[in-house]
């Protein structure tokens, strides 16, 4: 039985110094993922005694083919605080992240509570005030990004940094299943994708992550934004870098590393 308290220890200790750990699976290798999410409650709940109070939700693993790579048959969440908070224009300092890496994604913004353990992708639909484009800048805090899926998950899915571009508002008038992304790292371009990609639908992840979160006893707060997930592999970034995320229709946003 893993002690939570000094997993979450040792897990805010690499956040606060920036030195990287061995996975927790290496040491205790029965970590269930019910477990990872204990310990994933503890780290966040050190964020919010610091002064950096949950803002979004992230989920991660929510494409088909990751999945299927480690193995595993569903995607998992992690929250992203204050402090994680990017503006638009706002640098990225790598000199307080361990390894940063991006990726695209798309942003909804929820207006109302989300708690049912049935909702649906059209539930999440019609509570979603407006999308956004989004760069998730993950950060694992094991050496190397070498993991299974409790340590991710106990790691609040590798959480760094974020940035939400401009908003769209109605969402209704996309069809977010088909939107177009491309992805550019310093001018070239890294990957094109679809939101199909985020569990087939954007939508039908964060409708995912309400479920998971009901059945844990908790729940979406109206307000908060949720990154729904990768379209694209992630790239790692080092100061100088740039990265830019291009939607059809719902514009762009661009982050710079320093």
């Amino acid at each position: 039985m893993i002690d939570v308290a000094a997993a979450a220890d040792r897990l805010w200790e690499a956040i606060r110094t920036r030195r990287s750990i061995a996975p927790l699976t290496d040491e205790h290798p029965g970590l269930t993922v019910d477990d990872a999410y204990e310990i994933q409650d503890a780290v966040v709940a050190r964020y919010a005694d610091s002064g950096a109070p949950v803002t979004a939700l992230k989920l991660g693993l929510t494409s088909r083919a990751k999945q299927t790579q480690m193995g595993v048959d569903e995607p998992l969440y992690g929250w992203l605080t204050a402090s994680m908070a990017l503006d638009v224009g706002e640098e990225l300092d790598t000199d307080a992240l361990i390894q940063p890496r991006a990726e695209p994604e798309i942003a909804f913004l929820i207006g109302r509570d989300l708690d049912d353990p049935a909702t649906t992708a059209a539930d999440v639909l019609a509570a979603t005030t407006a999308v956004a484009p989004a760069v998730d800048v993950l950060d694992s805090r094991f050496a190397g990004y070498r993991f299974t899926l409790p340590d991710v998950a106990a790691d609040n899915s590798s959480a760094g940094r974020y940035l939400v571009g401009g908003r769209l508002s109605p969402p209704d008038v996309l069809d977010l299943r088909v939107l177009g992304c491309a992805f550019w790292k310093n001018g070239e371009l890294v990957a094109t994708a679809t939101g199909a990609a985020s569990l087939d639908h954007p939508a039908a992840a964060v409708a995912w992550a309400v479920r998971k979160l009901a059945s844990r006893g908790q729940g979406l707060a109206a307000g908060r934004w949720v990154l729904s997930g990768a379209l694209t592999a992630a790239v790692p970034l080092a100061a100088g870098d740039h990265v830019l995320v291009e939607f059809d229709r719902i514009g762009s946003v661009g982050l710079r590393a320093r």
